[in-house]
């Protein structure tokens, strides 16, 4: 089921993925000056056409190819024939049926493929400049933008919460905290974050993960000096194991996050 609600002359429309009765995920798609920013997962599809065909979209902006961002880009591509941007490195993954787990498909649904356009460094909406701003770390092809005049800023899956317990393999910490480090050296206010939503002081909660962020490398650094391998140090920092880590088989791990600290680490030593 979806929420539609306005925030700073933004249309925020939340999905709440809803299964036997409990909640098991909120994922969100922006709508601002024509310009739709992110399109949710397949799952919710009956629920967003209804949004889809009620509003005039001139186009969409995907923060990266993940099927939960994605899930509904075929449908808006085969019904309502607008152009579709991405990262380069997301449209070869996206012009592909889903190649990703079970659990994934059972959780956000099917994504069929679909072709996108590749981004500059900005895109037009209806009447306003937006910057684009490629923010690697939760993936590859993760972008984020921003319009300057207002400083309002779409985030993709770079916030999500202030303090981060478990990662994709994929994901590098290091990573994200160049990404933050790089959007907190522009003027911005809010963010609206694909999971999180709308948050006003958006650069201040930034600010908190990224501190939250280098002290746990600092954490893992020094325990790893002292000579505690990779299991030790999740063990020691992250006792509560989380139901995805089973569901994922292992995809999602806090595990992931002491990995990618110490292989930063390894390369940035290698290098000297």
């Amino acid at each position: 089921m979806i929420q539609v609600y306005g925030r700073e002359d933004v249309t925020c429309v939340e999905g709440k993925v809803v299964r036997s009765g409990r909640k098991e995920g909120t994922v969100y798609a922006f709508l601002v000056d024509g310009m739709l920013i992110d399109t949710g997962p397949k799952c919710l599809e009956a629920d967003l056409i209804p949004f889809y065909e009620d509003n005039l979209i001139d186009l969409v902006t995907l923060t990266h190819s993940h099927e939960d961002h994605t899930g509904t880009a075929s449908w808006i591509q085969e019904n309502r024939n607008v152009p579709i941007y991405m990262h380069d490195k997301g449209i070869s993954i996206c012009a592909q049926p889903c190649s990703y787990p079970k659990y994934r498909q059972i959780s956000w649904g099917v994504r069929n493929a679909f072709k996108a356009l590749p981004l500059g460094d900005t895109i037009q909406s209806r009447s306003q400049e937006w910057k684009v701003i490629y923010t690697p770390g939760h993936a590859d092809d993760h972008i984020s933008l921003i319009h300057e005049e207002t400083g309002r800023l779409f985030t993709g899956d770079l916030f999500l919460a202030p303090k981060t317990k478990v990662i994709m393999n994929s994901e590098s910490i290091p990573l994200i905290m160049n990404s933050i480090r790089m959007l907190l050296s522009y003027d911005f206010g809010s963010i609206f974050c694909s999971h999180a939503g709308y948050i006003q002081d958006g650069k201040g909660m930034m600010k908190q993960k990224l501190n939250y962020l280098e002290n746990l490398c600092g954490e893992v650094k020094n325990l790893h000096q002292e000579g505690l391998s990779i299991a030790e140090i999740n063990k020691k920092l992250f006792q509560k194991k989380y139901p995805i880590i089973a569901v994922s088989e292992g995809e999602w791990d806090s595990l992931h996050i002491v990995t990618s600290i110490i292989s930063d680490e390894k390369l940035t030593i290698a290098k000297r």
